[in-house]
C-alpha cells in the first residue's frame, strides 16, 4: 500500500510516502537546493511542520496524517496491543505544531475517528490507506477547484498572488495556483505577478519556483508594489489560498491578504479565495475567533541569516491576518463557489 512514487524535486512530489517513510522536500531551502528531508516519527514530523519545512493548510494536514501513521507503527512496536495510550500523546504534539491552519486539526480528527473505530492488531496498514487517501483526496479537490476558479475569470488578464497556494502548499496541483494553472491552460491568465511575501518570502522563493517549472509567466514584485500595479489596469484578479475560513465566510491567509483585498475592491479587482472545504472551520463564527499565529521576531529582524534590523528593535511577526467575507468576491471550494460570502451562503455548502 506503499506509495512507488520516486523522489523527484518537483512542485507535485515534495510530500511523498515511501517505503515506510515520509518524504517532504524542504521548503526552506527552495529555489537554491531542491532536498527532501526523511520522516522516521511522530516527533519529526511535528518539528518539521513547526519549523517549515513544509507549510501551505493542506499540506499540514496531509503531513499530520501520516505522522499518526508512523505514531501508531512505533506504538504498536513498543507497546503491542497497548498502543492505545500513549499515542495519545503523540496526537496532541502534531496538533502543537502550528495553530491557525485548521486542515492540521480536520486531519487529526479524521485520523482520530479511523483509530477509534479498529480492532486488535496492527493499525499500521489501516491508517497508511487513510492518509493516501486524505492525500489523494487533497489532489482531486485541487484540480476541482482549478475548473471551478478558471471559470470565473474573463480573459486574458494578469493576476497577483501572494505567498504560495499551490503543490507545495498541498497534496499536489494547488489551490491558488489550481486556478492559475487551470486558467493558464484556458488562455485566460497571461501572466501573474507574485508578491514577494515577507518575512519567509514565499512568493519569491516558491510560487516562481512553481509557475516557472509550468512555463508559466511570472513576474516578481515587492509586496508594497501591487497598489501602483492595480492602478496601472490589465489585472482581473487577485488569486489567494486560505489557513482558515470562519463559518461566515471571514477568510485567514498569509500576513498581507487583508491589504490585497482591500486595495482590489478601491480597484475594481475580484478577490477570489481558492481553498478545500476542510479549510472551512464550521466551529468558528467569524474572523475574530481564528487564532493568528505569531511567529519569532528574528524572523522580520534578519533575512537570509543577515541581521538587518538595529540591535535593541523588536517586531511584529503575525504569520496571518484576517480577510472580512464583505470583500470576498468568491471563494471556490471543490464542492462549488460561494459569491459574496455569507453565513448563509457558506451553510448552502453543506447542502
Amino acid at each position: 500500500m506503499e506509495t512507488p512514487t520516486p523522489l523527484l524535486p518537483t512542485p507535485d512530489h515534495a510530500l511523498v510516502w515511501r517505503e515506510g517513510r515520509l518524504y517532504l522536500l524542504d521548503q526552506r531551502l527552495l529555489p537554491g537546493r531542491a532536498e527532501f528531508l526523511e520522516l522516521n516519527s511522530a516527533s519529526a514530523t511535528a518539528r518539521a511542520i513547526r519549523d517549515m519545512v513544509v507549510r501551505g493548510a493542506p499540506a499540514i494536514g496531509i503531513a499530520a496524517a501520516f505522522g499518526v501513521v508512523l505514531a501508531a507503527r512505533d506504538r504498536y512496536a513498543q507497546d503491542g496491543e497497548g498502543w492505545r495510550s500513549p499515542i495519545q500523546a503523540d496526537l496532541a504534539e502534531l496538533a502543537a505544531s502550528r495553530p491557525t491552519a485548521v486542515n492540521l486539526f480536520w486531519a487529526l480528527e479524521r485520523m482520530s475517528h479511523r483509530l477509534a473505530g479498529l480492532g486488535a492488531g496492527d493499525p499500521t496498514q489501516v491508517l497508511l490507506a487513510e492518509a493516501l487517501a486524505i492525500h489523494a483526496e487533497d489532489i482531486a479537490a485541487n484540480r476541482r477547484m482549478g475548473e471551478l476558479g478558471a471559470s470565473l475569470i474573463q480573459g486574458p488578464t494578469a493576476v497577483i498572488t501572494p505567498c504560495n497556494a499551490g503543490a507545495l502548499a498541498t497534496g499536489g496541483y494547488g489551490t491558488a495556483l489550481g486556478v492559475i494553472r487551470q486558467g493558464f491552460a484556458d488562455g485566460k491568465i497571461t501572466r501573474v505577478f507574485a508578491d514577494e511575501t515577507r518575512p519567509w518570502l514565499q512568493g519569491t522563493r516558491l510560487t516562481a519556483w512553481e509557475l516557472t517549472q509550468d512555463g508559466i509567466p511570472v513576474t516578481l514584485q515587492a509586496d508594497g508594489a501591487a497598489a501602483s500595479l492595480m492602478a496601472q489596469g490589465g489585472i482581473g484578479w487577485v488569486i489567494v489560498g486560505s489557513d482558515r475560513i470562519a463559518a461566515n465566510g471571514d477568510v485567514a491567509n498569509k500576513i498581507g491578504t487583508y491589504g490585497l483585498a482591500i486595495l482590489a475592491r478601491y480597484h475594481g479587482i475580484g478577490f477570489m479565495v481558492a481553498a478545500p472545504t476542510s479549510t472551512i472551520d464550521w466551529e468558528t463564527p467569524n474572523g475574530a475567533a481564528i487564532p493568528i499565529e505569531e511567529r519569532d521576531p528574528d524572523e522580520v529582524l534578519a533575512c537570509g541569516g543577515q541581521r538587518l534590523g538595529p540591535a535593541g528593535v523588536g517586531a511584529r511577526n503575525p504569520v496571518f491576518d484576517v480577510t472580512p467575507a464583505a470583500l470576498v468576491d468568491a471563494i471556490v471550494t471543490e464542492r462549488g463557489i460561494v459569491e459574496r460570502p455569507t453565513a448563509e451562503r457558506m451553510r448552502a455548502l453543506l447542502g
